[in-house]
């Protein structure tokens, strides 16, 4: 059940992100990256980490997803239909996406990762001690992540 299970979320996240990325319909793609957080979320719930999975529906689904449907719908070229559908710096989003990867990789690839603590991390205090502690920087990593996608919500709603 658990295997069934598995390939049942991981084909929602593989079929959000893909229809996320395929779909000219900025609506719609919104829509695909909320299924793909939820079926993330039901990823975590199957690698028993509820609490991920729950922060995952709140934050991600919750706030961001519906921060970013609220952005776009919002904006009039949305409804435009003779606006162009491809956006003409997508090379140089491409290419600035690209080098902040390999900046990324650069600085974490050599990171000695603290490996998981004997006690439990189920309770709230040890979570809390854990975060702060030895898992900081992924911690702050997630945090830069939502403020870049919160930036960018305010943008495309300002235009």
């Amino acid at each position: 059940m658990e295997f069934v299970l598995f390939i049942l979320f991981a084909g929602m996240t593989l079929t959000g992100a893909i229809l996320m990325v395929a779909l000219h319909n900025l609506v719609r793609a919104v829509l695909a990256m909320i299924l793909g957080f939820v079926g993330l979320a039901g990823l975590y719930l199957l690698l028993e980490a509820e609490f991920l999975a729950a922060i995952q529906v709140l934050i991600y689904v919750g706030a961001v997803a519906i921060l970013v449907l609220f952005a776009v719908m919002l904006t009039q070229r949305v409804s435009d239909p003779n606006a162009p559908v491809n956006n003409n710096q997508a090379w140089l989003g491409f290419t600035v996406a690209l080098g902040f990867f390999g900046m990324l990789s650069a600085v974490f690839a050599p990171l000695k990762w603290p490996s998981l603590p004997e006690q439990s991390v189920s309770t709230v205090e040890n979570l809390g001690k854990q975060l702060i502690g030895p898992y900081a920087v992924p911690f702050e990593a997630a945090s830069v992540v939502l403020l870049v996608a919160l930036l960018g919500a305010i943008i495309l709603a300002r235009e």
